[in-house]
């Protein structure tokens, strides 16, 4: 190759996380109504609460808010899988985190491709959940071979796409013609088509399997099904769709409303129903897959907050089993979980950053033997949340659910696989805790030290 500039992995996954919006405010008008509700919504809690302005400015957060986005799609089989794993490396994005669906009746187990460092996802956090069809779970085995027979036939990348990710393997990147080649050729993946690959009887066995597993097999590709953008307000945006003309589903996934937002709450409108064209028929149907989504983020919590966390959704789910609205047994449940930053520092419950107080230090050097709880305490460490970039497996479900109609159901006996998931994969997803761990101590290890040489400058 030679003396011509390569497009650095942010700038191409900005190019293409614009050109999938743009592509999905076409295909999907509601999604425009969507992102200038959030905007409005983001805007007003700016406006009424500096402070929190000033927090995300500090934090890099308030940069990212406007561009941010996550996407959604489902794959049918393993060479589409490591297909995407390469296309999405072009952009900078890794495996991260397996996500197990089977347990809430979605046949399909997933990862998200998202960037990993704190730079890129400053520049654009941009995420794509990807899930697997688990061929294993339709219980027809004729069924389930002629659902294999009809994915070997497909290919949903252009040959012009595939050719410029194995020149970007080679080449280390892509330059600015090849990486504009590349996005408008990517895209073609991700686009809709009304023309299904199957007749209408073969598409009724595989919706009557699972409504999902049509959706992935009956198609030329794996449509985008949603896009998400980040509120700081899902209460606001979930109530006011309604008034914008967007059926909303019935409650907010994740943890209740709290003081100190943690993980991830997500809702959405609900599914379209759009025309589709069977194969060999005249005649028209119709098939709904595609929404609106919307999130806010809150801070990523440790293996022992994460554990707190499941064992008090496990009594809300018990408690909704019972008779209780979801809503109400979560609020009630969640007043075991503590809900300010430090007490959540202190506990080892959830991940932050932490910036040394130079004035604080410099009028008292105590500091040099004190705990990090202690530091933090006496004011010589601030303390900043480390956003939750990754996904709520029980969540994740229930946007899928809510957006199937009434063909679901409640469990598979079989379990997650994540060795087989990685197999298909053709590499091993990361730990997503253990990046956080990575961000977290990095960030004390380079406090105590400027602390340390402070300490060590202060005349006896």
């Amino acid at each position: 190759m030679s003396t011509q500039l390569l497009v650095h992995p942010d700038d191409i996954r900005t190019l293409f996380s614009r050109a999938m919006s743009d592509l999905y405010r076409t295909e999907v008008p509601l999604y425009g109504t969507l992102l200038q509700l959030v905007s409005d919504v983001n805007h007003a809690v700016l406006t009424a609460d500096a402070a929190l302005a000033d927090g995300l400015r500090d934090e890099r957060q308030l940069s990212r808010l406007d561009v941010e986005r996550h996407g959604a799609i489902r794959l049918g089989t393993a060479q589409e899988l490591q297909t995407m794993r390469r296309l999405f490396a072009v952009m900078g994005l890794q495996p991260v985190g397996y996500y197990d669906l089977s347990v809430a009746g979605v046949p399909v187990h997933s990862t998200a491709f998202r960037p990993t460092d704190d730079e890129a996802l400053g520049c654009n956090p941009f995420r794509v959940f990807t899930s697997l069809l688990r061929l294993e779970l339709i219980a027809d085995e004729g069924l389930r071979q002629q659902a294999a027979a009809v994915l070997a036939k497909r290919q949903i990348f252009t040959s012009r796409c595939l050719e410029l990710i194995e020149l970007s393997e080679q080449q280390k990147g892509l330059t600015e013609t090849q990486a504009r080649q590349f996005v408008e050729q990517a895209l073609e993946t991700f686009r809709w088509h009304s023309q299904a690959t199957v007749d209408f009887p073969t598409y009724k066995a595989l919706r009557e399997a699972h409504t999902l597993v049509a959706d992935i097999v009956c198609f030329k590709g794996p449509h985008i099904n949603h896009l998400t953008p980040r509120t700081l307000d899902i209460d606001a945006v979930q109530e006011g769709m309604s008034r914008h003309g967007m059926q909303a589903k019935n409650t907010i996934e994740g943890p209740p409303r709290r003081q100190f937002p943690i993980l991830l709450r997500q809702t959405s409108f609900l599914a379209l129903e759009e025309s589709i064209q069977f194969l060999h028929q005249a005649s028209t149907g119709s098939h709904s897959a595609r929404f609106g989504e919307v999130e806010q983020r809150g801070c990523a919590l440790t293996r022992k907050g994460r554990a707190l966390y499941d064992a008090l959704l496990g009594r809300a789910l018990e408690a909704s089993r019972s008779g209780v609205p979801m809503a109400l047994a979560l609020e009630k449940t969640f007043h075991a979980f503590p809900d300010d930053a430090v007490t959540l520092h202190n506990e080892q419950l959830a991940f932050f950053r932490y910036k040394v107080n130079g004035k604080r230090l410099a009028l008292q050097s105590a500091a040099a033997d004190a705990t990090t709880s202690q530091l933090v305490d006496g004011g010589w460490l601030s303390i900043e949340p480390i956003t939750y970039e990754d996904f709520l497996p029980v969540s994740a479900a229930g946007i899928f659910r809510s957006n199937l109609g009434n063909e679901v159901r409640d469990s598979y006996a079989a379990q997650g696989n994540q060795a087989s998931f990685e197999a298909a994969l053709g590499a091993r997803v990361l730990d997503e805790i253990a990046l956080y761990e990575q961000v977290q101590s990095a960030s004390l290890a380079e406090c105590l030290e400027q602390i340390r040489r402070q300490v060590a400058e202060v005349p006896v």
